[in-house]
């Protein structure tokens, strides 16, 4: 057997065992989204390649010779490897505890603190030996390294059984506050994602120099249906108090046409 053969064989098998633990993968996949198999997926097409290119190296006097050093010689190369890869290999170790703790899966929505900044927040959609892909809630694709994803406060809206979320609105000191609180209540109880009652509690959050502000929590199933309701409530809030003359206060500014010249000519 010629070398393209051999050559040929080995690139086959290989494509054919990715592809076969893709097809397997993908399979389980359709049961569970848990984050711990898209990263063993990885990690056994990894192995695979090299196994595959190491028994490559061997049918060759050549690179047998050449693979049978590497091998002899393993200790010293995975020192230097580790030496010069050592922010590699810890996305790697990160990704294996991400993988057996399971802080999240996939399609599941998180939001990543470090430092008290926010720095992703929306569904994760994959994990790699290297990274966590996270799908932002504003369209852009977030990639954090694994090691980040392990030493980060990672917060799973999908361990809560409800979601709340404020919803604050500001009414003039002239305005009847009783009607006000009654017409909010109506409205979230009223929404069809909402789990709020008419009982619910608004409360006078506090004072501005412009009014009060009213405030209560919006209770929904899931977060995507915290982020519609809680728009269509604000928007019911201020057609609402508008029909039933609620003022809602807002700051104006007036530019008066001034000159010191038709001052003084006035004046005069």
């Amino acid at each position: 057997m010629n070398l393209l053969s051999k050559l040929g064989i080995f690139v086959g098998i290989i494509i054919a065992s990715n592809y076969l633990v893709s097809l397997i993968f993908k399979y389980i996949s359709r049961k569970t989204r848990a984050v711990h198999l898209s990263f063993t997926k990885c990690a056994i097409n990894v192995i695979i390649d090299i196994i595959a290119f190491y028994s490559l190296a061997q049918q060759f006097e050549l690179t047998r010779d050449i693979s049978k050093v590497l091998l002899q010689s393993g200790s010293l190369i995975l020192a230097i490897a580790t030496f010069a890869a050592q922010q590699a290999l810890g996305n790697v170790i990160s990704g294996i505890s991400l993988s057996v703790s399971r802080p999240y899966n996939v399609d599941e929505k998180i939001r990543v603190i470090q430092g008290g900044t926010v720095i992703a927040e929306g569904l994760v959609k994959d994990v790699t030996l290297r990274h966590t892909l996270i799908y932002q809630f504003n369209g852009e694709t977030c990639i954090v390294p694994n090691s980040v994803m392990d030493s980060a406060v990672v917060i799973n809206t999908n361990y809560t059984e409800n979601i709340g979320n404020y919803v604050e609105i500001e009414i003039g000191y002239g305005a009847d506050m009783e009607k006000a609180i009654s017409i909010m209540r109506k409205i979230c109880a009223g929404h069809e994602l909402t789990l709020n009652t008419e009982e619910n509690s608004v409360t006078a959050s506090g004072y501005t120099q412009n009014g009060v502000i009213l405030k209560t929590i919006i209770w929904t199933r899931n977060l995507n249906d915290s982020f519609r309701a809680c728009s269509d409530i604000r928007v019911a809030l201020v057609k609402e108090f508008g029909r039933n003359d609620i003022e809602i206060p807002y700051q104006t500014v007036t530019i008066s046409n001034y000159s010191p010249e038709k001052k003084d000519s006035c004046e005069k």
